[in-house]
C-alpha cells in the first residue's frame, strides 16, 4: 500500500501579479476611502444629502462621527492589503477578500444622494473616490476568487504533494 502525502501550496503563475496588484490596489484604495470620507464627506455634503434623501439635516454631525468611523475602519483595513507585497499569507487573503468585499458592496449601499451631494460639490472628482474604491474592490474580489477557484488555492498558489 502506498504512503499517504501531504499536499502543500507553491507560488504558482499568477502569485506575484496577483500579490503586486493586490498590494498597490490596496494603497489605492486606502488613500480614496480617506478622500471621500474626510474630505469629499464633510458636514456640508452630509447636509446636503440628509435634504436631498428627506431625511432630517439636523442628524448630519452625528452621522457624519459614525460614517467617519466606518471610513477609518476600511482605511485600516485597505492598508492591511499593503502587505500583499510581502508575500503570499492565508489569514491576509481573507482579510482583503473580506475588507473589499464589503467595500464593493458600497456601490449598492450608498444612497445615490451622496453622489448627488458630492457632485454637486465637487464636481465629478467628488464621486471619483467612491467609485474607484467600490468599482475597483469588486474588481480585485472577483480577481482573486476567480483564481482560487482555478488553483483552489489563496493568492493563485498552486497545490503539489509534500516531497518529504
Amino acid at each position: 500500500m502506498g504512503s499517504l502525502r501531504e499536499t502543500v501550496v507553491r507560488p504558482g503563475r499568477w502569485t506575484k501579479v496577483l500579490l503586486v496588484v493586490t498590494g498597490w490596489a490596496s494603497v489605492v484604495f486606502a488613500v480614496g476611502t480617506a478622500v471621500h470620507a474626510f474630505v469629499v464627506v464633510d458636514e456640508q455634503t452630509l447636509t446636503r444629502m440628509m435634504v436631498l434623501a428627506g431625511a432630517d439635516p439636523g442628524q448630519a454631525p452625528g452621522f457624519l462621527v459614525g460614517f467617519r468611523v466606518v471610513g477609518c475602519l476600511y482605511v485600516v483595513g485597505n492598508a492591511l492589503g499593503v502587505l500583499a507585497l510581502r508575500g503570499p499569507s492565508r489569514w491576509l487573503f481573507w482579510v482583503v477578500l473580506a475588507v473589499n468585499a464589503t467595500q464593493a458592496a458600497g456601490v449598492k449601499l450608498v444612497p445615490p444622494e451622496v453622489f448627488t451631494a458630492a457632485r454637486e460639490r465637487f464636481g465629478v472628482v467628488g464621486v471619483l473616490p467612491s467609485l474607484v474604491t467600490d468599482v475597483g474592490a469588486l474588481v480585485l474580489v472577483v480577481v482573486l476568487v476567480t483564481a482560487s477557484a482555478v488553483t483552489r488555492a489563496t493568492w493563485g498558489q498552486v497545490r503539489v504533494l509534500d516531497p518529504g
